[in-house]
């Protein structure tokens, strides 16, 4: 976890050009890509590329996802970003080749110190190559899920999941192999 360094718990922890570019990006978000239909991806991809997302291949980001600080997030080829889906990239996120974070996912890689300071801190949340993160799933700060692994809808990821599993519950466990006999 990386601790940020504020003042008091009462000041933000990002800098006046961090958070003129965070508003610039939410109004451009807002009035330039939340409306467009589903095939205007490209649009959608392009703006994220000029706010600094790093983008590889041809990803998908639905228009109603929401994306905090796209200079924090890294898409691999194919990966996909669902409906309505949040990604809380106060910390970096990378998303892998094929993976999918559907509908409502909330990707949060921030929380509070709560023991001695409350300061801000976040930590790198990475989703696996093909993995799949069902719906409503809510992953915490920190966690890896695997390569081709599945999460079982409404799940909470707070730990590292291993590839080629599916896991699911609150909180979120392994229940077997995604391939039995392999």
């Amino acid at each position: 976890m990386k601790l940020h360094q504020q003042k008091s718990v009462h000041e933000s922890p990002w800098s006046f050009r961090e958070k003129v570019k965070m508003f610039l990006w939410e109004y451009a978000w807002l009035l330039l890509c939340s409306w467009t239909p589903r095939p205007l991806n490209g649009w959608r991809v392009f703006w994220l590329r000029v706010f600094g997302a790093t983008l590889n291949g041809n990803p998908l980001v639905h228009p109603r996802a929401r994306i905090q600080i796209p200079w924090n997030l890294t898409m691999h080829d194919r990966a996909c970003i669902g409906d309505r889906a949040n990604v809380y990239s106060l910390g970096l996120v990378e998303l892998g080749p094929g993976c999918t974070v559907a509908q409502e996912v909330y990707l949060c890689t921030g929380t509070h110190d709560f023991e001695k300071t409350m300061f801000l801190m976040t930590a790198k949340i990475t989703v696996g190559a093909r993995a799949f993160l069902g719906a409503r799933t809510f992953v915490l700060p920190g966690v890896t899920i695997g390569d081709d692994c599945i999460i079982g809808a409404c799940s909470v990821v707070t730990r590292d999941t291993p590839s080629g599993m599916i896991c699911c519950g609150n909180p979120c466990r392994v229940v077997r192999p995604r391939h039995p006999g392999n």
